[in-house]
C-alpha cells in the first residue's frame, strides 16, 4: 500500500504526556527549548552545532508537517498534559513502510530531564508504533557515551544487536564515532 493512503492518528497520550505530530506555529516553543538546552544537546546533535534562530527553527518545523503528512519521516512533539507546556522532540525516523521499520530518536528540554518523561513518551511512542503502524522492527540508534540516551532502549527491553565502529561523524564533525544499535523486533505470527 501506498504510505500516503495510510491513516492513523496524528496524536495520542499517555499517562502524563500529549505526543502529537508538528503543527506550524510550534517554531517559538521548540526554540525556546532547544536554546535552554544547548550545552546539553551539543555533543550529540547535529542542529545543535550552530546558534539557532526561530525563524529558521519554525522553517525546519513546518518541513516536518508536510514530511509527516506525506509519511516520509514522522516527527512529534511532546508535551506535558497538565501545563500543556512543550519538553521535547522524539518520532520515528528512516522509515520502511515494506517492513514496517522505524528508528525512534528523541530530545528532551533539560529542564524536564531526569523525570522519566522520555521514558514515557518513547514507550507511548512504541505502543502506538505497534498498534497504528504495525511496526515489525523498531530501532534506537546512539552514540555509546550517550548513557542517558542509552538507558531509555535498555529500560523499555530493547535489545543491543551490537555496536557498530566508526559508523558516523560526530555531531560537531571533528572525529568518527561508534553507534549503539538497539531494537525491538515484532515476530510474525
Amino acid at each position: 500500500m501506498n504510505p500516503l493512503l495510510l491513516d492513523f492518528p496524528s496524536e495520542f497520550s499517555t499517562e502524563r504526556l500529549f505526543i502529537r505530530m508538528p503543527m506550524p506555529g510550534d517554531g517559538q516553543v521548540v526554540f525556546q527549548a532547544i536554546n535552554e538546552s544547548i550545552e546539553d544537546l551539543r555533543p550529540w546533535m547535529a542542529f545543535a552545532q550552530k546558534d539557532q534562530k526561530e525563524e529558521e527553527v519554525e522553517i525546519d518545523i513546518r518541513n516536518s508537517y508536510t514530511e509527516f503528512l506525506q509519511r516520509k519521516d514522522l516527527r512529534l512533539h511532546i508535551f506535558l498534559k497538565e501545563t500543556g507546556e512543550f519538553i521535547g522532540s522524539s518520532g520515528l525516523h528512516r522509515i520502511n513502510w515494506s517492513v514496517p521499520k522505524f528508528e525512534i530518536g528523541y530530545w528532551i528540554n533539560s529542564r524536564f530531564s531526569k523525570k522519566g518523561y522520555m521514558k514515557e513518551a518513547v514507550e507511548g511512542i512504541v505502543n502506538f508504533s505497534l498498534e497504528e503502524l504495525g511496526a515489525k522492527r523498531l530501532e534506537i540508534r546512539c552514540d555509546p557515551r550517550n548513557t542517558r540516551s542509552r538507558a531509555i532502549p535498555e529500560k523499555l527491553g530493547f535489545k543491543l544487536e551490537g555496536i557498530l565502529e566508526n559508523d558516523k561523524v560526530s555531531a560537531n564533525g571533528a572525529t568518527l564515532r561508534d553507534a549503539c544499535i538497539y531494537a525491538k523486533v515484532i515476530k510474525s505470527s
